[in-house]
């Protein structure tokens, strides 16, 4: 085995000096002062910026309550429910259970989808009938608020923009001041009610468990096949027989349709009784016959007003006529006198 030699001191330096050395990071780090006094100058205009004190974002108007709760969200559904939908049952329920539920759900679905569809309108009545149940207390505020609170006489008020300009913005919704200081008045006795009004025939109906079925048109047909489900009385909306829809006869369906009373309706803003709710589903022929029949009455009172008028006048110049034959008479008579006389 040769001998090792031994590395004098000369010889380590020329190792280091030949070993290739790694660049520090300080010369590896990318030279950019100008971004960097940029990034930082931006930094300080954004602090700079801020909103007014009183500013109030567009999309989030002030309210009289919280409008995140629960509470608030079902009462902008019913009082949007109540402006939209032209007739609404109200039935007081005692307590179905999820599973009765779905069978009256069921079963009203196939009875308005059996509707002679008459248009494209038709088939849509019958997809946005829905039956749900509603919390009495928001409801009745409901009510209130879509009678005795009118949008249009809240005065504006001066709001910041983001830029800190003011401008003029009318809060009028729902949930705002204005709406909450109406319903106050309503409540406190300070406004009113009407006894004609249709908050004053329906608030006490807003009692215990109640249920609306709604539609989304004022539709005979449709309002009849529901009737016949959620409150039949024969001869006028009967039940569907055991062999047409044998789902009907089922022992979950007939005990929930039991526990289900029709009270009150609210048709067109108007409060009807149960009376009134069979009327409107007995019309004939639906809107179309009414019409027909509004039509005819006005076409027979026309023609019974001409027909007095044509009386009138016809006696008026039979009247005049017979008087001017008898004037011509006497003087045609009194003329063959004078030449009896001359002669």
């Amino acid at each position: 085995m040769p001998p090792r030699l031994r590395c004098t001191a000369s010889a380590r330096g020329l190792t280091a000096a030949v070993k290739p050395s790694r660049p520090s990071a300080a010369l590896l780090r990318p030279s950019t002062p100008a971004v960097t006094s940029a990034a930082r100058q931006y930094a300080t205009v954004s602090r700079g910026l801020s909103l007014p004190d009183d500013y109030v974002p567009p999309t989030k108007p002030p309210t009289a309550r919280p409008g995140e709760t629960r509470k608030a969200q079902l009462l902008r559904t019913y009082t949007s429910l109540l402006r939209t939908t032209p007739v609404v049952l109200l039935f007081q329920h005692n307590n179905l259970t999820a599973e009765e539920w779905i069978a009256v759900r069921r079963e009203l679905k196939a009875a308005l989808d059996a509707v002679p569809a008459t248009g494209d309108a038709s088939a849509d009545i019958a997809s946005k009938a829905k039956i749900q149940v509603v919390r009495t207390s928001i409801f009745d505020v409901a009510m209130k608020l879509v009678e005795f609170f009118d949008p249009s006489k809240v005065e504006p008020t001066s709001a910041p923009t983001a830029s800190g300009k003011r401008v003029k913005v009318t809060y009028n919704h729902d949930l705002s001041k204005a709406a909450w200081k109406a319903v106050k008045s309503v409540t406190m006795g300070e406004t009113k009610i009407p006894e004609t009004s249709t908050y004053a025939q329906l608030s006490a109906l807003m009692v215990g468990p109640v249920a609306a079925f709604t539609l989304p048109a004022v539709s005979p047909q449709h309002l009849a096949a529901a009737l016949s489900i959620l409150a039949p009385s024969p001869p006028q909306f009967p039940a569907p027989t055991r062999k047409k829809n044998p789902g009907y006869h089922e022992p979950i369906t007939q005990s929930a349709l039991q526990k289900l009373l029709l009270i009150g309706a609210r048709i067109e803003d108007k409060a009807f009784d149960m009376e009134g709710v069979k009327w409107v589903g007995g019309i004939e022929n639906g809107l179309d016959g009414l019409r027909a029949q509004l039509v005819h009455m006005l076409q027979s009172a026309g023609m019974g007003l001409t027909s007095t008028l044509e009386g009138a006048g016809k006696a008026l110049w039979l009247t005049m006529e017979s008087r001017r034959t008898v004037l011509e008479e006497e003087q045609n008579g009194g003329k063959t006198e004078e030449k009896k006389a001359d002669a």
